[in-house]
């Protein structure tokens, strides 16, 4: 197994110990002008589910300035960084944007990730399910993309356990590999946020 692969996977492991639940929003309703019943014209409050990343979210480079820096990827602009090693991490609330790099002795394949990443994975993160190992098309290329389900560790404060979804991507060239986990509650509907940051991932 790689350096990056075990790095990356360390970085899956932890980013499975974060998060709370997560519940649909209230709605509200409003009295009618004849000051008849509050309930005569229900209007739903726009709430975006726990988790969710809204859709003004403002996206911004990061170009690591330490270690292998021949890349770039859009993060969720203020969210909080946190350097560790070879391990950049982006969070906020509930989702989490994970880079790690380094070195490759040859590209991650599906069965590469199927036989070194995956079995870990499972000895270490809790409920470990829904896998899937495949080739998918980003801007930078053929990558692989592994994703999962997994419980995080119960909530020191609130005593609760989210159930989160997992995006995993391993991008290679020329001897490095980074790879890009992507995580957040599975009732969170990220689909478009998590494209834009794994399209946006680039050499340099």
């Amino acid at each position: 197994m790689s350096a990056a692969v075990g790095l990356a996977l360390v970085a899956a492991v932890t980013a499975g110990c974060s998060g709370v639940g997560s519940h649909s929003g209230p709605t509200t309703s409003s009295a009618s002008a004849g000051g008849g019943s509050a309930h005569a014209n229900p209007e739903p409050t726009e709430s975006n589910p726990p988790g969710d990343i809204p859709d003004s979210q403002v996206y911004v480079a990061y170009r690591p300035t330490s270690g292998f820096t021949g890349f770039t990827v859009k993060v969720p602009e203020g969210w909080a960084r946190t350097d560790k090693g070879a391990t950049t991490v982006f969070t906020d609330k509930l989702n989490t944007v994970r880079i790690t790099a380094g070195t490759a002795s040859a590209a991650p394949t599906v069965g590469s990730v199927t036989h070194a990443v995956v079995p870990q994975l499972k000895a270490h993160v809790a409920k470990f399910a829904s896998l899937k190992v495949s080739e998918v098309t980003r801007h930078a290329g053929r990558v692989v993309r592994l994703t999962y389900e997994g419980d995080s560790v119960k909530d020191p404060v609130t005593g609760k356990v989210v159930r989160n979804a997992f995006e995993r991507y391993a991008f290679y060239r020329h001897g490095h590999e980074v790879a890009l986990t992507l995580s957040g509650p599975v009732n969170a509907d990220n689909v478009d946020p998590w494209r834009i940051v794994s399209d946006s991932f680039a050499w340099r």
